[in-house]
């Protein structure tokens, strides 16, 4: 289906834009034709998303309808929240002092058409805008006292920019309303856009560019489009159906807000933001997996006023970890009393709780795989040369330990059991759920989600079966919420 427009008036509605339908607000809410066709995008162009105008109701119905709007109704309350465009200009204050640095005036208009503004210049900054305010035609409002600042930001109509910038609106509208050509056969159509979020400058990805295109190539078997996205396309996220995360989470970080803003907006996501809060920080794990009796290594949670006597209370060798730590970063080993004064104050400044846990050495950690509350591989990573962890870091050089996949049915049954039920404490998305063996015993060390998918390594007794499975869950969630829209 065409695109929507969706504009005041279309007698009064002067441009032309190829590939798209455009429609009165009023006959997009009261005629029954409308409301057909889940995931068709709707482009509001009213000029006003005042509360019960026209405007607001195109959104809120379209997003009933289970349509994508742009603005959707998230972008709608966040235009009028105070705080939001606070919390936005503290965020792009470095941008603003750099693109804003020529203006002589104390305020500036910053019109942002599709993320762009005719001024090559401003380019940056308008995107910035747009990502944190999706909707087609914005008026940002800067002040300039000391250093300029965010002052409001606006949807604005035709009637509100310079005939000299409405050819500029189209050729802005076309470049974004065109998408990556949908690779696959012609007799697959995709019923589904799914966004993979990745960062090819990330030095350790959580999936590879060929590990990617397998993702991508598994979608489309499905009928799912996959279009991998980078941060910048934040403000496209109502374009999708579902977001997948193929890159180092953090909460503090725009892979959290990604998430956050991808489920606000109703898409299936991996990894959810419950998952990535809950995962991400090991004083939650420790905490959760300890009240529901999962067996772990001996585990302290450490403040600055009992932190030297517990990790004297664990015993030498033990395990200090931020808790935030991710891939070995953040993770230390401490063989005795020598300096350990100074490494807590280090430590103690970027967190006001640690975790340490007693050292269990072995020659390699167990890697269970987990989708949807079921195992989906079975890895043996090996520590890394004349290491004590699986991935060993010099500066820039990283270097890893071997490995060895399993079919899960050949793993040991307690370890995948125990994975599992690690998992299930996170969420029902995907995990990887790292643990040892100690004698006859295995425990949990911790739960990731953002687990290592590569090419060759996991995926190495299922082959692309295992690229199908992670794109069958976003397609059954697809479908559960379309049958559940139309119950509705």
């Amino acid at each position: 289906m065409k695109p929507l427009l969706v504009v005041d008036s279309p007698k009064r509605w002067p441009l032309e834009i190829p590939g798209t339908e455009v429609v009165s607000a009023y006959r997009y809410l009261s005629d029954p034709a409308y409301s057909q066709g889940p995931g068709r995008k709707v482009f509001n162009l009213c000029r006003s998303i005042r509360y019960q105008a026209a405007g607001y109701y195109v959104s809120l119905l379209a997003e009933a309808r289970g349509h994508r709007p742009l603005p959707s109704m998230a972008a709608i309350q966040d235009l009028k929240l105070a705080p939001v465009i606070k919390l936005v200009s503290q965020d792009l204050d470095e941008l603003m002092q750099s693109s804003l640095r020529r203006i002589k005036s104390e305020s500036f208009d910053l019109s942002v058409y599709f993320g762009r503004n005719v001024s090559a210049g401003h380019d940056r900054l308008a995107l910035a805008v747009f990502n944190a305010f999706p909707a087609p035609l914005l008026r940002a409002k800067f002040e300039h006292n000391g250093r300029w600042r965010l002052a409001g930001v606006k949807v604005i109509g035709l009637g509100d920019m310079p005939e000299t910038h409405k050819a500029f609106v189209v050729e802005q509208a076309e470049r974004y309303l065109k998408r990556s050509p949908r690779r696959g056969k012609a007799e697959a159509p995709s019923r589904y856009d799914l966004a993979i979020l990745r960062n090819e400058a990330d030095p350790m990805p959580p999936s590879s560019g060929e590990t990617l295109k397998k993702f991508a190539n598994a979608g489309e078997e499905l009928g799912i489009c996959c279009e991998l996205i980078g941060k910048d396309a934040y403000g496209r996220l109502a374009e999708f159906d579902g977001l997948f995360i193929r890159e180092t989470t953090y909460v503090n970080h725009y892979t959290f807000r990604f998430s956050r803003r991808a489920a606000a907006e109703g898409l299936v996501v991996i990894d959810d933001p419950r998952s990535i809060m809950r995962c991400m920080n090991k004083v939650y794990l420790a905490e959760t997996l300890g009240r529901h009796r999962v067996p772990t290594p001996k585990t302290l949670i450490l403040s600055k006023d009992n932190a030297a006597e517990g990790i004297r209370s664990l015993g030498f060798p033990c395990v200090v970890k931020q808790p935030d730590s991710s891939f070995s970063a953040g993770v230390s080993r401490i063989d005795s009393a020598d300096g350990l004064d100074d490494f807590l104050a280090e430590r103690f400044e970027q967190s006001d709780l640690l975790i340490a846990q007693e050292y269990v050495p072995t020659i390699f950690d167990w890697r269970i795989g987990v989708l949807d509350g079921k195992p989906l591989y079975a890895c043996r990573y090996g520590m890394a040369a004349g290491h004590w962890q699986i991935v060993k870091r010099e500066g820039t050089d990283i270097e890893y330990g071997n490995y060895e996949t399993l079919a899960v049915e050949d793993a040991p049954q307690d370890v995948v059991r125990l994975g599992v039920r690690a998992a299930k404490l996170m969420g029902d998305g995907l995990y990887g759920v790292d643990l040892k063996v100690i004698g006859a015993r295995p425990i949990v060390i911790e739960v990731n989600d953002n687990p290592n998918i590569d090419a060759g390594v996991e995926d190495a007794v299922l082959g692309d079966e295992l690229y199908r499975r992670v794109m069958r869950y976003f397609l059954e969630r697809f479908e559960a919420r379309g049958v559940e829209e139309k119950i509705r």
